[in-house]
């Protein structure tokens, strides 16, 4: 395998296909004794990996048997979830503090480790320790849509490898350029991605689609252009692609030998697509700097009041975002930083549940 090449592979076995992707790109020739190894799944919310929204421990399962198969024992497992949620029940929903303990792995709450600063070009990224100090640093996304950012994969996962503050400071500039920045800063030596059923509608799951297949590259840059493509989405609709691009962290460019398919597809694989409903959901929303988890939760009530045919009854948009401190207005403002607006559901964030209760309460 070239390291401008994308393997595929295709099943509904995780662990075996972890082990398969790392085999066929010979993983352990780019490794030295005594390695530093950090494995970074995304965890973003405490929900399993049936859900769409999180990576399965089945194929950490297997990168860590092939790395201990070649003698490779110094293996962490990091994360920080998102701003809201906790990592350490993540860690224990989704099935990693059992695989920690299975394999004898180090488990790490990023939202708890030390930072590092580094600077690409004239803006500087705040990083936790634990992933920027780490010899061979293994990305392991979920091919999954975002209700910000369109698609989350191998640059966006990398999001959860920086503090809650910074994490806030990412939206507050609109997400794609730092996103583009974090790719340089910090780029993975490998990325290895979960495609068996990610929710192609938003990242916080609910709606997963099979898709039974999971893939390695070395080039995360090149990882998600494909990506993008294989859900249906131009590059120009997921910008810190291109941005990551510009910066030298990767390449976008496929040809007709980058795409290796170590199988044919089978277990029912199909090619997945992208929903709208979130851009249908999002015109009923004025956001300003707004975080994920509480933009991620007001979805969820509008898809709701969508689905018992309520949509109808807001009367201007929903206000909802970092931007709105300090503002006050008439309407319905969604977090702690809307409290100004008339009416307001408070928390950080708020429930998908209370923003329902809010929002079709009769007036």
């Amino acid at each position: 395998m070239r390291k401008d090449q994308i393997l595929v592979t295709y099943g509904s076995d995780l662990k075996r296909m972890a082990g398969e992707l790392m085999a066929a790109a010979d993983v352990q020739a780019q490794l030295k004794s005594g390695m530093r190894i950090a494995l970074k799944p995304n965890l973003v919310v405490a929900k399993p990996s049936s859900t769409g929204a999180t990576t399965s421990p089945e194929l950490a399962a297997g990168i860590v048997e092939y790395l201990l198969e070649y003698g490779f024992k110094d293996i962490d497992i990091i994360e920080g979830s998102w701003v809201g949620d906790d990592t350490g029940r993540a860690f224990e929903v989704c099935g990693y503090r059992a695989l920690a303990k299975r394999y004898g792995l180090g488990l790490y709450d990023l939202k708890r480790d030390a930072t590092v600063t580094r600077k690409v070009g004239g803006e500087t990224l705040t990083l936790c320790r634990r992933a920027a100090e780490a010899d061979f640093l293994i990305n392991m996304p979920v091919l999954k849509a975002h209700c910000q950012t369109a698609l989350t994969c191998a640059l966006k996962n990398m999001k959860g490898c920086i503090p809650d503050r910074e994490k806030r400071r990412f939206h507050q500039a609109g997400l794609h350029g730092p996103i583009g920045a974090l790719a340089k800063a910090l780029p993975p030596q490998l990325t290895v991605v979960d495609g068996l059923c990610g929710d192609l509608t938003f990242e916080e799951g609910g709606t997963p689609v099979q898709m039974n297949r999971a893939m390695l590259a070395w080039d995360p840059v090149k990882m998600d252009a494909y990506a993008a493509e294989l859900i249906g989405l131009e590059l120009s609709e997921v910008p810190y692609i291109g941005i990551a691009e510009r910066l030298g962290a990767g390449s976008t460019q496929i040809g007709g030998d980058t795409v290796i398919e170590l199988n044919r597809a089978e277990g029912g694989a199909i090619t997945p697509q992208a929903t709208r409903r979130v851009a249908h959901l999002a015109a009923h929303v004025e956001a300003f700097q707004a975080c994920s988890a509480c933009y991620g939760s007001l979805i969820h009530a509008l898809q709701r009041m969508d689905e018992a045919g309520q949509l109808g009854r807001l009367k201007g948009k929903v206000h909802i975002g970092q931007g709105n401190r300090g503002k006050a207005g008439a309407g319905i403002g969604i977090g702690a930083c809307c409290k100004g607006y008339e009416r307001c559901v408070m928390g950080c964030p708020p429930s998908a549940r209370e923003i329902l209760a809010e929002l079709t309460k009769e007036r």
